[in-house]
């Protein structure tokens, strides 16, 4: 599977965004979904994951009630809505897929992601 993500940009503080993540191929649901981000020098830290179903999603702390994990099976796409930005969310965000048996497996920092989207760049001006 092949992804492609869109929707950065620059945004002031308290703003938001989303990105989007269209993924090609005809087998989207088989896969979970995650998004990433990452700082120049620093691993890539999993923000959100989401289920093959969508039922289920996963949250790092600190993005826990400002941002929205959602997947739209029908259209091969994975958003990620971004609510009261702060300076601190600036990085660059990545979406990734990982193909899984069971459809309410939902992704951790554990998973392995085997397919990766170019990055797209979030800058949050304070």
């Amino acid at each position: 599977v092949q992804l492609q993500a869109s929707g950065g940009g620059l945004v002031q503080a308290g703003g938001s965004l989303r990105l989007s993540c269209t993924a090609s191929g005809r087998t989207f649901s088989s896969y979970v979904l995650g998004w990433f981000r990452q700082a120049p020098g620093k691993e890539r830290e999993l923000v959100a994951g989401i289920s093959r179903s969508g039922g289920n999603t996963y949250y790092a702390d600190s993005v826990k009630g400002r941002f929205t994990i959602s997947r739209d099976n029908a259209k091969n796409t994975v958003y990620l809505q971004m609510n009261s930005l702060k300076p601190e969310d600036t990085f660059v965000y990545y979406c990734a897929a990982a193909r899984e048996f069971y459809s309410d497996y939902v992704p951790s920092r554990t998973t392995r992601f085997d397919y990766w989207g170019q990055g797209t760049q979030v800058t949050v001006s304070s």
